[in-house]
């Protein structure tokens, strides 16, 4: 339907536009003051999703699909060029030419995992060819409970080591979502007999608990951050950041659900 095309388009570009815009300056943060080449190259990205987020917002669900397929080519295309930016920065980590450089390997790689999948969902949705609701659940869930395992990492390193409560509390998130990682990559090894509607109704009720958990951790520590009541190196954007992509997952969640069983939570 045209409508519903148009409407699944915006929103995953007014998302992940926005993800796209905050990578770039929480990557040039990270960069070292000499590397001015890095760092106008993330005012540029910065400035290209700032733009791409404010046409977003500025369609409608009744816009021509037309109009819409060729928007999500050109944002295909910026975010293919923030992909190929991250990796490079990879490279230039992995590879020692950034010593003394405030990113972890892990985040960088993260982020362009996030572009990586930014960029096959709208590929996707321009080919009209968005997976069937069993194997959407086993691909969304794999990818996102390691975005989630990540964020509970990267907080717990960017905590200051003197919060010992706050640091055991994220490593505790770190070794659960691991977990649930591990459980949904085996899901997906014994597809398809593994993707009947009573084991993939578990399998989200369980993801929805620890998801709603580690939500609620983001959000006390956001709002900490931003009150100045914890020490750590964490921007207060970053933990915003981080909070709303839960708060994505489990919509998403929320979503497969009430598609698999009618259920609304």
């Amino acid at each position: 339907m045209p409508d519903a095309f148009v409407a699944r388009s915006l929103e995953e570009i007014r998302f992940w536009s926005r993800i796209m815009k905050e990578h770039s300056l929480f990557l040039k943060l990270g960069f070292r003051c000499e590397d001015t080449t890095l760092i106008n190259e993330a005012n540029q990205f910065y400035s290209i999703f700032e733009n791409i987020e404010s046409r977003a917002n500025q369609f409608t669900v009744g816009t021509d699909p037309n109009v819409i397929r060729r928007f999500n080519e050109e944002v295909h295309n910026a975010v293919s060029h923030i992909w190929l930016f991250k990796r490079k920065i990879l490279q230039l980590i992995l590879t020692c030419q950034l010593p003394g450089a405030n990113n972890f390997p892990l985040l960088v790689d993260h982020t362009s995992r996030e572009a990586n999948y930014f960029r096959n969902r709208l590929a996707e949705l321009n080919a009209g060819r968005l997976d069937p609701l069993p194997d959407a659940i086993i691909n969304e869930n794999v990818f996102f409970l390691r975005i989630m395992a990540d964020h509970a990492k990267f907080i717990s390193h960017l905590l200051d080591p003197s919060e010992r409560k706050l640091v055991d509390q994220a490593n505790e998130f770190s070794h659960d979502f691991d977990q649930l990682l591990y459980q949904a990559v085996d899901l997906d090894s014994m597809r398809p007999q593994s993707q009947t509607v009573p084991l993939l109704d578990q399998f989200l009720d369980q993801n929805r608990v620890s998801v709603v958990a580690l939500r609620d951790f983001k959000k006390t520590a956001r709002d900490l951050i931003e009150a100045c009541r914890i020490k750590s190196i964490i921007h207060p954007l970053l933990a915003d950041h981080v909070y709303r992509e839960a708060e994505h997952f489990l919509e998403i969640i929320n979503m497969f659900e009430l598609s698999l069983t009618g259920k609304k939570n």
